[in-house]
C-alpha cells in the first residue's frame, strides 16, 4: 500500500477527499500520455522554481514573529501576489500573525484596481486600509511599521528592517517566477473565498497566484509556524495542512495547490 506525498504537515485527522484526487491509470493512447507526462513536469517546474522564490526571499514568513493584537474589523489589502513591495507586507502579516481580506489587484485588473485608486487616490501597491483606525496607507516600509506599532509591540524581524536591501531581496524573489501575474477574466464570487496559507511556503504561494490571477477576494488566514491559530485551524480542517481553501460560495473544502489551482480555474475562469 503506497502512502498520497503530501505537500507539508500531517495527518491528525480524516477530512473529506478533494474532488480531484484520484488514482493515476495508464492512458490507453500515447497523446494522453503526453499531456499527463507535460502536466507532470510543468507542475514539478512550478514547485521547483515556488522554491526558489522561498530560497531567495530567505524564507520570510515562515515563523511568527510576535503575536499581534488581533483586530476587531479585518485588515484590507490591495495587492498582487508578484510585487515586492507586496510581498514584504504580506511577510509581515505572517510574521505578526495577523488576518487580512485580500483584493486582488495585478497588472491589466479590471475588478479592484479602480476601487483601490478611488480609495487611495494612488496607481499604488500595495494599499493597506484599516476599517478599525481610518487609516489608509501606502509604501510598505510605512505599512509594516503601522502595523507593528498599532497591533504590536513595534518590534520588527530583522529581514523587515534593512531598507533597501529588504526592498532587493524580495525583488530577487520574483525574479524566479516571471510571467505569473497577468490578469485572467474571471467571474466574480458572491462571497470571498478563505484560504489558510503562511508567505513562505511555496504550496501556499502557488494557490495565492492563481487567486490573484482571477481576481479572487479572498480572507487570508495566517497560520505560520508557531501561529497560535494552529490548533483551530486543526480542529477545522483535520490535520496541519497548507494551503487549505474554503469556498463558501459552493461548499467546497480543499487541500493541495494543484487541486486549488485547477478548482478555482474550472468554478471561476471565464
Amino acid at each position: 500500500m503506497t502512502r498520497k506525498r503530501t505537500e507539508t504537515g500531517h495527518a491528525a485527522g480524516k477530512i473529506p477527499r478533494s474532488p480531484f484526487w484520484g488514482v493515476a491509470r495508464r492512458p490507453a493512447g500515447g497523446g494522453r500520455h503526453e499531456r499527463v507526462t507535460s502536466r507532470a513536469v510543468n507542475r514539478s517546474l512550478d514547485v521547483a522554481t515556488s522554491t526558489l522564490v522561498s530560497g531567495l526571499t530567505a524564507a520570510q514568513g515562515y515563523y511568527v514573529f510576535f503575536h499581534a493584537r488581533q483586530p476587531e474589523k479585518l485588515l484590507e489589502l490591495y495587492e498582487f501576489e508578484a510585487c515586492p513591495f507586496c510581498r514584504k507586507v504580506r511577510e509581515a502579516l505572517s510574521a505578526f500573525d495577523l488576518d487580512a481580506k485580500i483584493y486582488p489587484c495585478p497588472p491589466d485588473g479590471t475588478r479592484y484596481r479602480p476601487e483601490a485608486i478611488a480609495l487611495g487616490g494612488q496607481k499604488q501597491f500595495p494599499l493597506l486600509v484599516d476599517p478599525n483606525t481610518n487609516r489608509r496607507l501606502y509604501e510598505s516600509e510605512e505599512i509594516i511599521r503601522y502595523l507593528a506599532t498599532t497591533y504590536g509591540d513595534g518590534r520588527l524581524p530583522f529581514a523587515l528592517r534593512l531598507g533597501p536591501l529588504s526592498t532587493l531581496r524580495s525583488v530577487a524573489g520574483g525574479i524566479a517566477r516571471p510571467g505569473r501575474f497577468r490578469a485572467k477574466p474571471s467571474k466574480a464570487p458572491n462571497e470571498p473565498l478563505e484560504l489558510w496559507s503562511y508567505e513562505a511556503s511555496p504550496f501556499c504561494r502557488i494557490a495565492r497566484e492563481a487567486l490573484s490571477r482571477l481576481e479572487l477576494p479572498y480572507i487570508l488566514h495566517n497560520v505560520a509556524k508557531k501561529s497560535h491559530k494552529r490548533e483551530a485551524f486543526v480542529a477545522k480542517s483535520g490535520k496541519m495542512m497548507v494551503p487549505f481553501l474554503v469556498d463558501p460560495n459552493t461548499g467546497t473544502a480543499m487541500f493541495e495547490s494543484a487541486d486549488i489551482v485547477r478548482y478555482l480555474e474550472r468554478t471561476y475562469g471565464a
